[in-house]
């Protein structure tokens, strides 16, 4: 059977403290000649105890992209039921003996098992106890400020998209399958690619963004807007990059947004022209910016 070392937690948005635990796990992998390998969850184990959706930062096909960028060969998405959150955390990483764990690292904040009674000093003891390495990564902070999931939402959330790059060490990014549209942006010269917003996830500030756009492994820059297209009443929330450099079908295809920056509110415009300008505007600030991100 082959054998992991097995990173554990949720990993909402891969930030910079998760990134550090990843590499820790990589780097055991080597030492003990073993693959890196992710745990993850298909929901947010508060989910299960309160009415309220847990906002989160990334789907799990952005999250298993992201983890795999950062060296996880496999990533294991387990299911959150009643049934698996009362297990007894010693079950939990009996199980993980069995799938071929031979290792693990998480953070100091991981809880898991029953009630949350298993954490890291308890899964420091049971490595202690099976012979097996394990790495417990300390939370990690930029200047006085701790990065966590929680406070990139919220600079999402207010539009402060740069800041919530910073933390975490890459682009906002988002998966989604290109629907139909109103094709109203075909007519303006500024053809769209329409995504609907997954559900359960937190809405970044309405306006307009500077992105790239992946297409078959290529990197092209994008204008983004997310919005409810108030000049053209639109209906519902949209997100809408104008894939700039780019010509071809994607309709039912599957395309992988990263956002880089907030360039400005969402606005009513008194003309088509007018919002025309402005997108031809954004075009240009968002060539400059990618130019100097990828130079």
């Amino acid at each position: 059977m082959k054998k992991y070392i097995y990173a554990l937690g949720f990993f909402d948005g891969v930030h910079l403290g998760h990134q550090k635990l990843l590499s820790e796990c990589v780097r055991l992998s080597k030492e003990y000649g073993c693959a890196a390998a992710a745990i993850t969850f298909d929901r947010h184990p508060k989910s299960l105890f309160t009415e309220k959706p847990t906002v989160l930062i990334s789907t799990i096909p952005d999250r298993k992209l992201l983890l795999h960028r950062y060296g996880m060969e496999l990533v294991r998405v387990l299911p959150v039921t009643r049934e698996t959150m009362s297990q007894p955390w010693q079950d939990f990483l009996q199980d993980l003996l069995k799938d071929g764990a031979a290792g693990f690292v998480c953070g100091d904040d991981f809880r898991f098992g029953h009630r949350g009674e298993g954490n890291h000093e308890k899964l420091a003891q049971f490595c202690v106890q099976q012979g097996l390495p394990c790495t417990v990564v300390p939370e990690q902070a930029m200047g006085d400020i701790r990065i966590s999931s929680t406070y990139i939402r919220r600079q999402i959330e207010t539009g402060d998209m740069a800041t919530a790059v910073r933390f975490m060490g890459h682009p906002y990014t988002l998966t989604g399958t290109v629907v139909h549209g109103q094709k109203l942006g075909r007519r303006l010269g500024i053809p769209t690619a329409n995504l609907r917003l997954p559900e359960g996830l937190g809405i970044p500030r309405f306006g307009v963004y500077a992105c790239c756009v992946l297409i078959d492994g290529v990197r092209y820059p994008a204008v983004t807007n997310i919005g409810t297209r108030p000049t053209v009443e639109g209906q519902g929330i949209t997100v809408e990059p104008w894939i700039l450099d780019y010509s071809g079908d994607l309709y039912n295809r599957e395309i992988t947004i990263e956002f880089y920056k907030f360039l400005r509110p969402e606005q009513k415009f008194p003309s088509l022209e007018a919002l025309q300008a402005e997108i031809r505007l954004n075009a240009e600030q968002t060539r400059e910016l990618v130019s100097k991100e990828f130079t």
